[in-house]
């Protein structure tokens, strides 16, 4: 009896110290599953506040660096001269080759409309220089085709939505050029002018203008100008920082994209998800990974483009704003509304032909080397010689 006792005190005892867990094995899964589902509200409180905080940290960069440009604008005006960036056409080119250089075309319309603040660019010159930025934005996926080109076995078809993106946006955004200059010429639109809101000029003034100006006591105004720059670059990094990750695009996202395969539909498709992102430039790259993955057909491409491009417009509305010129405010929205029109009347009355032109366009360039070499040669070429004449 003690001896059956003692075997059953040594049997029973490290039982005592085993958890259930490790006895059954549901039991552990079940346990560990409880307890990321615990952390699951706090990880998503923590990715919100985070996020929140990359708002408000680039909103707060932008801001300065509007106050900045618009501050030093007039130091801009001798390089402008050295460059040729005189006039519409020149200007033209200088915002068109601006968007390759820094991959987004918001960046530059945001210059523009300080250097138009600043007393440096007129009216024309700036809805120039703005049209120009739009003709190159698009640029980046041409970029982001490139790199899975290289990286996923060579497929030509990443490459061929980049061409695809490009000409689209050269081919809507030319013709607004004419028409919106007509439009400013003649003030079909000069009553549509938006000042900014007093409680947003009170705090810029009170938080902003103490700064500015202290730095202008110090430095040139192309100084000041050039450290504008990177502060705007900057704010549009930390922003893309507090966006959801959408180089691989997740289950729902992709199965809205397989939903909207009319033209009309994948335009407002694009539109939404510019406006959700806020970000033109990621709107147009995920088109890479969706088409690469077969979501988009190359024929939805295009009106998913339109949409975009038109919804992109938001952000340099707000920087209009924040500038307190009501006249710019004017000239992007002229921007806005003729590039709008433009692509719905194609869209709805001649997208057959114009897709099947883009479309048979983009895939001479991508057949061969030389056919990209010349598509190549022909985007850097035509802004360069708008800027030298």
């Amino acid at each position: 009896m003690t001896e059956s006792k003692a075997r059953t005190g040594v049997i029973d005892a490290p039982r005592a110290f085993v958890q259930p867990e490790a006895l059954d094995p549901h039991a552990a899964g079940a346990s560990h599953s409880a307890t990321r589902a615990a952390r699951a509200p706090q990880g998503v409180a923590v990715q919100a506040a985070l996020r929140g905080v990359y708002v408000v940290a680039a909103l707060g960069i932008f801001i300065l660096a509007l106050e900045l440009l618009k501050s030093g604008a007039g130091g801009l005006k001798p390089v402008l001269s050295g460059l040729s960036a005189e006039g519409i056409t020149g200007l033209l080119g200088f915002g068109w080759l601006g968007s390759y250089l820094v991959m987004s075309g918001s960046p530059i319309a945001a210059i523009a409309l300080s250097l138009f603040a600043g007393g440096t660019l007129s009216e024309l010159e700036t809805f120039a220089m703005i049209n120009g930025s739009r003709l190159g934005a698009s640029f980046i996926v041409l970029f982001v085709g490139f790199i899975y080109y290289v990286s996923r076995k060579r497929d030509p078809d990443s490459i061929y939505i980049g061409v695809v993106a490009l000409i689209t946006a050269m081919t809507l955004w030319a013709p607004v050029i004419p028409i919106g200059s007509l439009v400013l010429r003649e003030g079909w639109f000069d009553d549509v002018r938006v000042g900014s809101p007093g409680a947003l000029v009170s705090f810029v003034d009170l938080v902003y203008d103490p700064v500015v100006t202290r730095a202008g006591d110090h430095m040139p105004r192309l100084a000041l100008f050039g450290l504008g720059v990177p502060a705007l670059l900057g704010s549009f990094y930390v922003f893309d920082r507090a966006l959801p990750n959408l180089e691989a695009p997740g289950p729902t996202f992709e199965r809205v994209s397989r939903l909207a395969q009319r033209p009309l539909a994948m335009f407002a498709f694009g539109s939404a998800v510019t406006l959700l992102t806020l970000s033109v430039s990621l709107s147009l790259t995920i088109l890479v990974p969706l088409t690469m993955k077969g979501y988009l057909k190359r024929q939805h491409l295009i009106p998913y483009i339109m949409g975009a491009n038109i919804a992109t417009w938001i952000d340099t509305l707000f920087a209009s704003l924040l500038l307190n010129t009501p006249r710019a405010f004017t000239i992007v929205f002229t921007q806005m509304v003729v590039g709008a029109g433009v692509s719905l009347l194609v869209l709805l009355f001649a997208y057959g032909p114009y897709s099947r032109a883009v479309l048979t366009l983009a895939r001479r360039a991508t057949a061969s080397r030389r056919g990209f070499a010349v598509f190549l040669a022909t985007i850097l070429v035509v802004p360069g010689v708008l800027l030298a004449i």
